[in-house]
């Protein structure tokens, strides 16, 4: 509207159009000719919910912004660069000290220490290729488990010896020797025993 053109009353009229719930509740309780001009119901408005304004971000806010336990890199970069956007200004110097002072210790943060970024947006390239790093080395550990579960004995366990091998096998061919069963009072069972006299006359007969 305010690009094509268009008078008070029509920008009055459009605007509240826009208005739901307890905001419209408010303009119907205005009484006829409160105001005469868009400039006025505007300034109505802002001054009824001004309270639901956020307040304006300043640099020093940005040390609240701390990276919490258990939280990854890139949602904590996510978090820290929408109060930047915010800010009315923005002191480099200010936003890499913040950001240092918030992050958790880690590999990042030292490589932070040992070769110190100029920019904010120097921290964010440096963010975006250290997480892709991560994800790359996770995703590779994570391709390596069913190696492992496919991995054959360990070495531990001794492999057996080709000739011990062949012992066995001629061990489980070999006939046993015999060994009568004993009965339950320790006698011999399978071997019949002759009288030496039946014995004797067997072999005088034959």
């Amino acid at each position: 509207m305010m690009l094509s053109g268009g008078s008070d009353a029509v920008y009055c009229k459009l605007f509240m159009s826009t208005l739901s719930g307890i905001a419209l509740e408010w303009f119907v309780s205005l009484r006829d000719g409160h105001f005469t001009s868009f400039q006025q119901f505007s300034k109505l408005f802002r001054e009824q919910y001004i309270v639901n304004r956020a307040p304006p971000v300043v640099s020093y806010d940005l040390f609240d912004v701390r990276q919490n336990q258990g939280e990854s890199l890139r949602d904590y970069l996510s978090r820290f660069g929408a109060q930047v956007v915010r800010l009315p200004s923005k002191d480099e110097d200010m936003l890499v000290h913040a950001f240092k002072k918030g992050v958790l210790a880690g590999p990042f943060s030292e490589s932070l220490i040992r070769h110190r970024p100029g920019t904010f947006a120097e921290i964010r390239r440096r963010a975006v290729a250290h997480i892709t790093a991560e994800t790359a080395v996770s995703e590779k550990r994570e391709s390596a488990i069913p190696n492992k579960l496919r991995a054959g004995p360990s070495r531990t366990q001794q492999p057996m010896r080709v000739h011990e091998a062949k012992e066995g096998k001629r061990a489980q061919g070999k006939p046993r020797p015999y060994e009568p069963r004993r009965d339950q009072n320790g006698g011999a069972r399978g071997r019949v025993t002759h009288p030496p006299g039946l014995i004797l006359w067997w072999s005088w007969r034959n």
